[in-house]
């Protein structure tokens, strides 16, 4: 699936969200060090939202900082008096310190000015989910109230043996509780326990299956959902269906003689189907119909199921149950710590598998679009957003303390090497390593984007 597979509208709406996160984690991040800098009486020369190569779009001098808006989207930054940073300032290192810079100040004043935006961004993430889980709750659908059973949407897991109906049990020995819990486990997992016809059945999954996944260009939360029946849930009175006898919550039980009780089995028949009239017969009042059906060259028939994320439905009708847990006020902060811990845990993962060619998980890096693709929906959705925005910020956290230099972990390691040592690194060292990092994320940078948008670590 690429990004263009949606509606200008969804596009519109996932670049703003995108925007407005980043933006709220940037300047989150930066001001973790910016107060912290400010504690320890450091002069900070500029907090920016965005870079500011040339020129700024705004900015305005308060005191000794310059405040402002850059031009290039990448995120932002702080420039702290006497600190080689991505400035490289190296007029004003050749200067013996003052007392207000940086470089001046104790080893372990630097080391928390360096991991004051890491932790912002760690707390930001706690805050945001113990909010979530306040206003709309923890929600969950418990894997064993699935009616019907799984979608398989991603054809490598079909391969691999599952089968849609199937009732997964267990991930790698263990037993899964809700939906979200199945998507992950298996994402990583190395076998699945399933119920088949009332049968235990154990499926070995491939090593590559996340870059099998991602060679078809699937979400890492699409290859997997819900089974619904083929059942009429929107209909236009206008619509060429309706005007053919077609009714809100008819039952689909046939195209021609062909059984498609399952809005998969439909969807697939629909699509040998186009072009061509069919036998429709559906299930109306307990009563059989036959109605003369059109089929467009899309393969469609012009109304809307049930869809398989629309989880409140679901458990309307029967199909699956939704569970939501509200927390109050002082609850929700540890449980929100949980659930932050949770993402870590489940990104760190993702990361170690990337790291390892075997899997192939690498083909998955991606960078802005694929960010934009995760705030994908109709309308904007606050709930999805802040999601979305305290995984990003567990994520954000996690890259800066990477031990590379120009990241935050890259100078808290040399602060750290410091303290150990009680040496601390030439001046030269930390401006030619700070460069090799910035060439390093530069390329890491360039290549996810171009793995986004042209496919590099896929081989397209």
């Amino acid at each position: 699936m690429v990004l263009l597979a949606f509606t200008w509208n969804e596009i519109g709406l996932a670049v703003a969200q995108l925007v407005l996160s980043l933006s709220i984690l940037v300047v989150l991040h930066e001001f973790g060090h910016y107060i912290t800098a400010k504690w320890f009486k450091c002069r900070v020369e500029k907090f920016y939202l965005f870079f500011d190569p040339w020129f700024s779009l705004v900015k305005k001098k308060v005191g000794d900082t310059e405040y402002g808006i850059g031009w290039l989207p990448l995120g932002g930054y702080v420039k702290i008096s006497g600190m080689i940073d991505e400035s490289l300032d190296k007029e004003t290192l050749k200067l013996p310190p003052k007392p207000y810079e940086f470089r001046s100040k104790p080893a372990w004043q630097r080391l928390i000015i360096m991991l004051g935006g890491v932790t912002v961004n760690v707390l930001l993430a706690f805050v945001i989910w113990a909010f979530i889980l306040m206003i709309w709750g923890d929600k969950k659908v418990p894997s064993n109230s699935l009616k019907y059973g799984v979608h398989i949407q991603d054809s490598t897991l079909y391969k691999m043996g599952l089968r849609n109906g199937d009732a997964i049990v267990a991930v790698d020995g263990d037993t899964v509780d809700d939906l979200q819990t199945i998507r992950k486990k298996i994402f990583l997992g190395k076998n699945i326990l399933l119920k088949r016809d009332g049968k235990d059945t154990t499926i070995q999954l491939d090593v590559d299956l996340i870059g099998k996944i991602v060679e078809n260009r699937k979400d890492a939360d699409g290859f997997i959902g819900v089974r619904v029946p083929s059942m009429v849930y929107q209909l236009e009175d206008t619509s060429v269906a309706y005007k053919s006898g077609l009714r809100k919550f008819d039952m689909i039980k046939k195209v021609d003689s062909m059984d498609v009780s399952f809005f998969d089995q439909l969807k697939n028949t629909l699509i040998t189907k186009k072009n061509t009239r069919v036998n429709l017969t559906v299930i109306r009042s307990g009563e059989e119909k036959v109605l003369d059906m059109a089929v467009d060259s899309m393969g469609r028939m012009g109304f809307f199921a049930v869809q398989g994320d629309d989880y409140a439905t679901l458990d309307s009708l029967g199909w699956a149950k939704l569970t939501v847990t509200k927390y109050g006020f002082l609850a929700a902060f540890p449980a929100g710590v949980n659930k932050a811990w949770g993402d870590l845990v489940f990104y760190v993962q993702q990361f170690k598998k990337m790291l390892s060619p075997s899997t192939g998980a690498y083909k998955g890096m991606g960078g802005f679009k694929g960010m934009a693709k995760a705030f994908i929906a109709p309308s904007w959705d606050w709930e999805h957003f802040w999601h979305i925005t305290a995984l990003l910020s567990i994520i954000l956290a996690f890259m800066n303390l990477l031990p590379i230099p120009a990241l935050d972990g890259g100078h808290a390691l040399f602060t750290l090497i410091e303290m150990i040592t009680g040496r601390k690194p030439n001046e030269k060292f930390l401006e030619y390593a700070q460069v090799v990092g910035m060439v390093l994320l530069l390329g890491l940078m360039l290549y996810a984007n171009g793995n986004d948008w042209f496919g590099w670590g896929r081989g397209k």
